[in-house]
C-alpha cells in the first residue's frame, strides 16, 4: 500500500473515531449523564407530595383572589394536586395560545376576551377552550365616568368630539362596546377611543384632564369610587344597570378536558366550594381581597377599596352556575341561558367593529363554546359547596345551595316622579313604523320591537319612556296628537305582551315635521336623580 493510500485510510479512520466519540460524548451528555443524575437525585430526594399539577393562566383582577385563595390551594393540595397560577398580565392572545398549545390546561377569560382573542388569533370556536363554569358579573365594578360640565348623560356621548378613554381588550373597552351597540350614538368618528394602561392610568388621565373637553373615562374598582369624591364627576352607566355581557369565566382546554375530565370536576368543585366559604363573610371576603392584591403586587388596598370593589362584583354561586347553564329549568329567575349570552356578546363586538363577521368564532354556534357536563355532573351528585370542607369548621350549612339573586323590581313611579326623571339615552332602535294615518304596527316593526324587547332585558334597571310621533302638519292638531298616542301606546302594548314589566313604562306623544320619523316611535331610557 502506498504512502499517499496510507494517509487516506488513516485520515478516514480519524474521522470516524471522532464520528464516535462525539456521538458518545452527546449520548453521555443527553442520555446517559440526565439518567445517572436522575437516579442520583432520585435515591437522594423524596417523592412528591403531588400526584398531579393542574396549571391555570390569570391576572391580577381582583375578582380572581379566591381562585388565588389559600382555601382553593389547600383543599386541591388534599388531593394530590398542585396549583400553579400563570400570571400573563392580561396578555389575552398569550393565554389564549398557551391554553392551545397544551402550556396551561385551563384559563380565565371575561366572555368577550375570549372571543375576541379567538379572532385575532384566527381560530375557529372548535379551538378555543371551552367554558365549564362562571365565576364573576360584573355588578357596578365597571364605570363609565365623566365631567358632567363636559357630557352629562348617555345621549350626549353622540358628537363627533367625544373620546372613550379606556384600557384595550378589557372590561373597560367592552362597556363602552356595549353602550355603542345598544343607544343611539352614531355621530362618532371611526377611532373613538384613546388608549390608557390600565385602571389606574384612565384615572390619573380623568384627575388631569380639561373639564370642558368631551372625554368619558371607562375604569374600574377601586377607581371608580376614587373619581365620583369629584363633587362635579358622574357616572353615565355602570355595570348594575345591565346583564348578561361582563362575564368571568372558567375554561378548559378541549384536548385536557377530553383526557382527564375528573380533574377539570375537582378544579371546578373546589373553586365552588372557596367562593362559599369566602363569599358567607364579607370580613373574610374583604381581607382575601386585600391579602390578594398584595401577593400579586397589583396595587395596596384599604379596607373602602376592598369593600367597593366586592360591591362591584358578584361571584356565581353554584346555584347561579346551574341557571345560566339551563340545568335547573323553571327556576332560572331570569338569569340569561350561557348560549344567549355568548350570542349577544358576539353581536355587539360584531356591531362596533371590535371582530369583522368573517373572524367571529362563534358565527351562530354559541353553544359549542361551552361544556355543561362538568356541572351536570356535581349537580347529579347533589353537590354542595359547603360539605367536606376539611379547613372549615365556623360554617352555617343548610340542605339548601345558596338562593339566586336578581335585581329587585323597579318600583311603580307617580305623576311627579316621572316628571324628574333623568333622561339616561335613547335605544338605538330601527324606526318602528305604521301604516300611514293608523297606530298599525307593520310586520317588520314587530321583529324589530322582539328585538328591542332583549335589550330592555339587558338594561332592565332603567325606566322607559316611548313617545309617538306624528304629523304636525295638516288643520287638526288634536287629531294628530291622538294618533301619536295610540301608536306609542300600540308599541307599549306589544311590549308588554312579550314581559316587559308595565309599571317601568310610561308613553308621550308629540307633534314633529313631515317625515319617516313623523310615523314612528321612540324609545328614551332613564332613571330618577340621585
Amino acid at each position: 500500500m502506498g504512502t499517499e493510500s496510507k494517509a487516506k485510510y488513516r485520515l478516514i479512520a480519524v474521522v470516524v473515531w471522532l464520528v464516535i466519540l462525539t456521538g458518545v460524548g452527546a449520548a453521555y451528555k443527553y442520555f446517559l449523564h440526565p439518567m445517572l443524575k436522575g437516579k442520583i437525585a432520585g435515591v437522594t430526594g423524596s417523592k412528591s407530595q403531588y400526584k398531579q399539577e393542574i396549571k391555570i393562566a390569570a391576572d391580577s383582577f381582583s375578582g380572581y383572589a379566591i381562585l388565588r385563595s389559600p382555601v382553593m390551594a389547600e383543599q386541591l393540595k388534599q388531593k394530590g394536586i398542585k396549583l400553579t397560577i400563570i400570571d400573563d398580565k392580561a396578555d389575552y392572545g398569550a393565554r389564549l395560545k398557551s391554553c392551545i398549545d397544551g402550556k396551561t390546561h385551563m384559563s380565565v377569560f371575561t366572555i368577550d376576551s375570549l372571543i375576541t382573542a379567538g379572532a385575532k388569533v384566527k381560530v375557529g370556536i372548535e379551538e378555543l377552550p371551552t367554558i365549564v363554569s362562571l365565576i364573576d358579573e360584573s355588578n357596578k365594578a365597571d364605570a363609565i365616568v365623566a365631567y358632567k360640565s363636559a357630557i352629562a348623560n348617555v345621549q350626549e356621548l353622540n358628537n363627533p368630539d367625544v373620546r372613550f378613554v379606556l384600557t384595550p381588550n378589557s372590561p373597560s373597552e367592552f362597556l363602552p362596546r356595549i353602550v355603542l351597540a345598544h343607544f343611539n350614538i352614531l355621530s362618532l368618528p371611526e377611532k373613538w377611543w384613546i388608549e390608557a394602561n390600565g385602571s389606574a392610568d384612565v384615572y390619573k388621565m380623568f384627575k388631569s384632564a380639561d373639564r370642558s373637553a368631551k372625554r368619558a373615562y371607562a375604569m374600574w374598582e377601586p377607581y371608580v369610587s376614587m373619581a365620583l369624591q369629584d363633587p362635579d364627576a358622574i357616572v353615565l352607566v355602570d355595570s348594575s344597570k345591565l346583564r348578561g355581557y361582563i362575564f368571568d369565566v372558567f375554561c378548559a382546554h378541549r384536548k385536557f378536558l377530553k383526557e382527564q375530565p375528573e380533574l377539570v370536576k375537582e378544579v371546578v368543585e373546589d373553586y365552588l366550594r372557596a367562593a362559599y366559604y369566602y363569599t358567607q363573610d364579607e370580613k373574610r371576603l374583604v381581607q382575601l381581597v386585600i391579602d390578594d392584591a398584595k401577593k400579586t403586587g397589583s396595587e395596596h388596598l384599604t379596607e373602602e377599596n376592598a369593600k367597593n370593589i366586592i360591591n362591584g362584583i358578584r361571584w356565581k354561586n353554584t346555584l347561579e352556575n346551574y341557571a345560566h347553564f339551563s340545568l335547573v329549568k323553571g327556576r332560572e329567575k331570569g338569569l340569561q341561558n350561557l348560549e344567549d349570552i355568548i350570542t349577544n356578546i358576539a353581536d355587539v363586538l360584531v356591531k362596533t367593529g371590535a371582530i369583522k363577521p368573517e373572524q367571529d368564532p362563534v358565527q351562530g354556534k354559541a353553544a359549542m363554546l361551552f361544556y355543561d357536563k362538568t356541572l351536570a355532573s356535581l349537580q347529579q351528585e347533589n353537590f354542595h359547596p359547603g360539605q367536606k370542607l376539611s379547613l372549615i369548621n365556623d360554617l352555617n350549612i343548610g340542605a339548601e345551595l345558596e338562593d339566586i339573586r336578581v335585581n329587585g323590581e323597579l318600583p311603580a313611579l307617580s305623576d311627579e316622579q316621572w316628571s324628574r326623571l333623568v333622561s339616561v339615552g335613547q335605544l338605538r332602535v330601527k324606526p318602528i313604523s305604521f301604516l300611514r294615518g293608523t297606530s298599525k304596527i307593520s310586520i317588520q316593526s314587530s321583529r324589530d320591537l322582539d328585538e328591542l324587547v332583549a335589550h330592555l332585558k339587558s338594561w332592565a334597571q332603567y325606566y322607559l319612556i316611548v313617545t309617538g310621533h306624528a304629523r304636525q302638519e295638516g288643520d287638526d292638531a288634536e287629531l294628530n296628537l291622538e294618533l301619536a298616542r295610540e301608536r306609542a301606546e300600540a308599541a307599549v302594548a306589544y311590549l308588554v305582551s312579550k314581559g316587559v314589566t308595565e309599571n317601568k313604562i310610561k308613553t308621550k306623544a308629540e307633534l314633529i315635521a313631515g317625515g319617516g320619523e313623523a310615523q314612528s316611535v321612540s324609545f328614551v331610557v332613564g332613571q330618577l336623580p340621585y
